[in-house]
């Protein structure tokens, strides 16, 4: 192989790359992750979120110490949080917020209680009506795995107090 068709085959593999990269982040951007939350939260007449460079830094401060061991740990900070880990394929914003989402399910309003033995806080943080500020990260772990972080300001998920 001449070196003009050497340098264009690593040009092509560079652009292709380069390309699949940012499909892979337009997948994961901040518009992706504020219209997921805006989604669920206009489905039960709740304002919009913003996105926030503070939050976004803090996610992704302790998303990057979640590299090496990927585990589902809150950071104790003082925002509110929801976290998500898989593994198998390039899990991104959408997985995660759906996810969270998909809680739903199991939050009775009137009783302001989630059903026996599931979960639906995360679910109740994205909707939370005083949250109107996000920021949110994701890496790839050491092992493979993904790990999302949210962060949320001010927090939600107040005992005795309804998210909206």
């Amino acid at each position: 192989m001449g070196s003009s068709n050497l340098a264009s085959a690593f040009l092509f593999l560079f652009l292709t790359a380069l390309t699949l990269t940012r499909l892979a982040d337009a997948q994961n951007s901040p518009q992706d992750f504020v219209d997921l939350h805006n989604s669920a939260r206009s489905a039960v007449g709740v304002g919009p979120v913003s996105w926030d460079t503070t939050l976004e830094a803090y996610a992704k401060n302790y998303a990057d110490q979640r590299v090496g061991d990927c585990q589902l740990v809150h950071s104790g900070g003082p925002y509110g949080e929801n976290l998500f880990w898989g593994y198998g394929k390039p899990f991104d914003a959408a997985d995660a917020v759906n996810s969270w989402v998909s809680e739903k399910q199991y939050y009775n309003y009137n009783s302001n209680t989630c059903a026996a033995g599931k979960v639906c806080g995360h679910y109740t943080q994205v909707v939370w009506r005083n949250s109107v500020n996000i920021g949110c990260a994701r890496v790839i772990c050491n092992s493979g795995a993904i790990f999302i972080i949210c962060s949320y300001n001010p927090p939600g998920n107040y005992v005795g107090q309804r998210p909206y």
